[in-house]
């Protein structure tokens, strides 16, 4: 696994939703990737985020840096990051 430095704080400022429960990410840095949340189990508050239509509700905090339901819930970008960079997108 890919982990964050030390001394980067991750900043995304672009989502756009590829898929049920996929995303695209941009984050200030310029790093692009996509994070796939197929295979997570939604519970308690999140729960709402199981639901396709809603999940694609999805926007970007700019005020906290990360991305966010209309719920309010919102994902630490740390994590967001390094699934990013799992799947990163290169330019051609």
């Amino acid at each position: 696994m890919v982990s964050v430095s030390g001394t980067y704080l991750p900043v995304v400022v672009g989502v756009a939703v590829l898929r049920d429960q996929v995303l695209r990410l941009l984050f200030d840095d310029g790093t692009v990737g996509d994070v796939d949340f197929s295979a997570e189990s939604w519970r308690g508050v999140l729960e709402p985020l199981s639901d396709p239509q809603y999940f694609a509700q999805v926007r970007v905090d700019f005020e906290a840096g990360t991305i966010a339901w209309p719920n309010g819930e919102d994902l630490a970008p740390e994590p967001l990051y390094e699934q990013a960079l799992v799947h990163p997108l290169v330019a051609a």
